[in-house]
């Protein structure tokens, strides 16, 4: 179970640095950006069929997500029976609460995660079918992007899944090493996988949220 987390996880984050890379585009021109997007769907062609690697891609990310979901939560229910759970509460020593491997993104996984599965559905909705278009619906996917960071509700719910994007990946990523035994220090603090868990959340972090502020505060691509 741990190691499906670890793979599946991992997965997951060579997809989002790829999207991240993707996004940036939007700070070349509009044109940059909607040439990408075209050019997700035509990779391959004619050896494939057109958005045949996407859909190739869509499968192995839905694939991972549920793997993903259902070991978490697999664990979780073992780890809350193992702990002696009694009444809705669990025992704990008032001695080293926080534990020498747990931070406050530890702590956040469960809630987190349910965020950002609820921010997937709307990100496709608004995003990829147009079911959702605050400012208007468009074929143009710059048009689509500049149209919902008009609003300040789009942008906030954007900021609050990234940032719980950013946690679930600074724990998640330190303990993907852990499981797949690349961290073998026996403190978090002394860990070498600590700062390059961090480092990467806050770029991914930083990255995605990047071009809607820019398109709200300082009106990137017009």
């Amino acid at each position: 179970m741990k190691y499906a987390m670890a793979v599946s996880g991992l997965i997951m984050v060579g997809y989002l640095v790829v999207h991240m890379y993707g996004n940036l585009k939007a700070f070349v021109s509009p044109d940059a950006f909607n040439e990408y997007a075209h050019h997700l769907r035509t990779i391959g062609e004619p050896m494939l069929p057109h958005e045949g690697l996407l859909w190739v891609v869509r499968v192995v990310l839905l694939a991972s997500v549920l793997v993903h979901a259902y070991c978490a939560i697999t664990l979780w229910r073992r780890n809350k029976k193992a702990a002696g759970y009694s009444g809705g509460k669990r025992y704990h020593s008032k001695q080293n609460r926080t534990g020498i491997q747990r931070s406050y993104a530890s702590f956040t996984m469960r809630w987190g995660g349910v965020t950002i599965a609820l921010f997937i559905v709307f990100h496709i909705l608004n995003l990829t079918t147009n079911d959702i278009h605050p400012g208007g619906a468009s074929d143009e996917p710059f048009t689509k992007l500049h149209n919902s960071f008009q609003y300040f509700w789009v942008l906030l719910a954007y900021t609050v899944a990234m940032i719980a994007v950013g946690f679930h990946l600074w724990h998640g990523f330190w303990s993907a090493l852990t499981t797949l035994g690349q961290n073998r220090s026996s403190t978090r603090i002394a860990s070498r996988a600590t700062p390059v868990s961090i480092g990467l959340a806050a770029i991914i972090t930083l990255g995605f949220l990047a071009p809607p502020f820019s398109i709200y505060f300082f009106g990137l691509g017009g």
